[in-house]
C-alpha cells in the first residue's frame, strides 16, 4: 500500500470455505499481499475466526452458500464491512468418497447435495458478487479440481460438479466481460484436512509423489499462489488452470 492510499482504497476479497486447508491458504496469501478479507464457513465457526483473528484486516461471516439467502447476505456483509469487492474466490465445497463403480452409493441425495454447494452454491455467490464486481472491476476465480478434466476424483458426482464449475466458469467469463474477469483453478490432489481418516488416502498420496512429474503432493500454498496470479492476470478470462504438479501429462 502506498503512502498516499487509504484503507478505503485497498481491495477486498471474499474467499468462501475459508476456515482450513485452501481457503484459508488462499485469505493468508492475499492478506499478505494487502487485500482486506472476508472470511467464511458454514460451520467451522472457531477455526474461521481464528483465521480471521490472525490476519491483519480480516472479518469472519458465517454462511452456507447453498443457501441462496445465506449466499447472498455473506456478499452484503463484506460490502457493509469494507465498503467495496474487488475479488470473489469460491472455495466452498464438499465431497463423498465413494468408489466409480459402486453407484448404488451415489444416490440422488449425494448428487443433490455435492451440486446444491459445489454448484449452485458457486453460482448463488458469483450472482450475489457480480454487481459490485463490475463497480470495482473485479474478478471472480473458483476452485475446481483435476476430477472436473480427467476422470478421477473422490466419486462421481463430485467429478461431474467439478466438471460443471469449469463450464460454468468459461460461460460466465463470456457473459460478464469486459467488466469481470472469471477463471477457475483445478487441482490435483492437494494435502489438505479433507484426507484426514480417509482410507487410502495415504496410499494416495504416495502414488501421486511418485506418478506426477514434480514428483510430490500438492499443498495448499501451491493452490493459493495459482489463484493469487490467476486474480491479478488482467488479460486472462475463461481459464481453467491445472495445478496438479503435471498429473494431467500421465496417461
Amino acid at each position: 500500500m502506498s503512502a498516499h492510499s487509504t484503507a478505503a482504497d485497498r481491495r477486498v476479497a471474499l474467499v468462501t470455505g475459508s476456515s482450513s486447508g485452501i481457503g484459508a491458504a488462499v485469505a493468508r496469501r492475499l492478506a499478505d499481499a494487502g487485500f482486506r478479507v472476508v472470511v467464511n464457513s458454514a460451520r467451522s465457526v472457531e477455526a474461521g475466526r481464528a483465521l480471521a483473528a490472525e490476519l491483519p484486516d480480516a472479518v469472519y461471516v458465517r454462511a452456507d452458500v447453498s443457501d441462496e439467502a445465506q449466499a447472498t447476505a455473506l456478499v452484503e456483509a463484506a460490502v457493509e464491512a469494507y465498503g467495496r469487492l474487488d475479488l470473489l474466490v469460491n472455495c466452498a465445497g464438499t465431497t463423498r468418497f465413494i468408489p466409480h463403480d459402486d453407484l448404488e452409493a451415489a444416490s440422488p441425495e449425494v448428487w443433490r447435495h455435492l451440486y446444491d454447494v459445489n454448484v449452485i452454491g458457486v453460482w448463488q455467490t458469483v450472482t450475489a458478487a457480480v454487481p459490485h464486481l463490475r463497480k470495482t472491476r473485479g474478478n471472480v476465480v473458483t476452485v475446481s479440481s483435476q476430477a472436473g478434466v480427467r476422470p478421477g476424483g473422490s466419486s462421481i458426482p463430485y467429478a461431474v460438479s467439478k466438471a460443471a464449475v469449469n463450464h460454468m466458469t468459461k460461460l460466465l467469463a463470456k457473459a460478464l466481460g469486459p467488466d469481470v474477469r472469471v477463471n477457475a483453478v483445478a487441482p490435483g490432489l492437494i494435502d489438505t484436512p479433507w484426507f484426514d481418516g480417509v482410507e487410502g488416502a495415504d496410499a494416495a498420496k504416495e502414488h501421486v509423489a511418485g506418478a506426477v512429474p514434480l514428483r510430490r503432493v500438492g499443498r495448499p500454498e501451491d493452490i493459493a499462489g495459482a489463484v493469487f496470479d490467476l486474480a491479478h492476470a488482467s488479460y486472462i478470462t475463461g481459464e481453467v488452470l491445472l495445478v496438479d504438479g503435471g498429473g494431467h501429462l500421465l496417461g
